[in-house]
């Protein structure tokens, strides 16, 4: 299972394979064309409360992991699009785009753990 992560600002890379912006608001001062995107998957991002509580604080970000995994393991809509992001990822490699500047404290990297996470545990049934 192939699923990595970038900076949407980042350049577009042949190496990205499907690109999809798991972001809930489009990145400023960026094109459509430019992001390069096969899909935006925004329902996959946090709620927009969560997102407003945890506003990129790093002393919230451990109950902020907790609170989204939560949401994509009981939210259908969030759970439908996991599944559609592991078929994915069964094909061929996928890189789940944000836009945060924080590279280390984000909700994409929340998610790409609980892809894994998921994936590995399929692997063990």
């Amino acid at each position: 299972m192939s699923i990595f992560l970038k900076r949407v600002y980042e350049p577009v890379d042949e190496f990205d394979g499907y690109r999809i912006l798991v972001d809930r608001l489009w990145p400023r001062g960026i094109s459509k064309e430019k992001a390069g995107l096969a899909e935006w998957m925004k329902e996959v991002a946090p709620s927009a409360e969560l997102r407003k509580w945890f506003c990129h604080k790093l002393e919230l970000f451990e109950e902020f992991r907790v609170r989204y995994i939560q949401e994509l393991q009981t939210d259908e809509q969030k759970l439908q699009l996991v599944d559609h992001i592991l078929n994915m990822a069964a094909k061929g490699k996928v890189t789940l785009l944000y836009g945060a500047n924080d590279r280390v404290h984000n909700h994409a990297i929340v998610l790409q753990e609980e892809l894994m996470r998921i994936s590995n545990e399929s692997k063990l049934v």
